[in-house]
């Protein structure tokens, strides 16, 4: 039987601690290597700092602290995923982007299924090596954190 393309969803998964985590592949704009990110003062904690991207300031995001993982040295291989949310552009520092894969979306657990209150996580997908924690961009600042966000960035425009 003929799978209806309706029923696919497309990933790019990315590792933090060799635990796996993916995007929309819909929300990704591209992924780079990692480079030098300014640091912005007054924003966020999860805020490393900003880069540029064809002109464009774009914060860059410290996804282990949002999912309280351990801090860890900065690698050459690291990869940074620019991707957009609904109210901006956003970069995540991530270990590694490991590709993209294609699953049905019956074979997505949404969170709330789950645990009401996994923050910051829109579902899990089930492969036969594991699972892989779809992350949800829109709800990964805070309301607090997107106005010290703008702050700092309408500050740094200013210098």
């Amino acid at each position: 039987m003929p799978i209806d393309m309706c029923d696919q969803e497309n990933y790019v998964v990315f590792l933090l601690d060799e635990k796996r985590y993916a995007l929309y592949l819909t929300a990704v704009e591209r992924v780079v290597h990692a480079v030098y990110v300014t640091p912005l003062a007054k924003a966020p904690d999860i805020v490393l700092g900003v880069v540029s991207l064809q002109g464009r300031i774009v914060p860059v995001f410290n996804v282990r602290r949002r999912f309280h993982l351990s801090e860890r040295e900065v690698h050459l291989a690291d990869q940074i995923i620019f991707a957009r949310t609904e109210r901006r552009t956003v970069a995540l520092w991530v270990d590694m982007v490991t590709g993209v894969i294609e699953c049905d979306k019956s074979d997505v657990t949404h969170a709330g299924d789950i645990l009401p209150a996994m923050e910051y996580v829109r579902g899990v997908i089930q492969l036969d090596d594991g699972l892989v924690l779809v992350h949800d961009l829109d709800a990964f600042l805070s309301l607090d954190e997107e106005k010290l966000l703008d702050g700092a960035l309408e500050a740094s425009h200013s210098l």
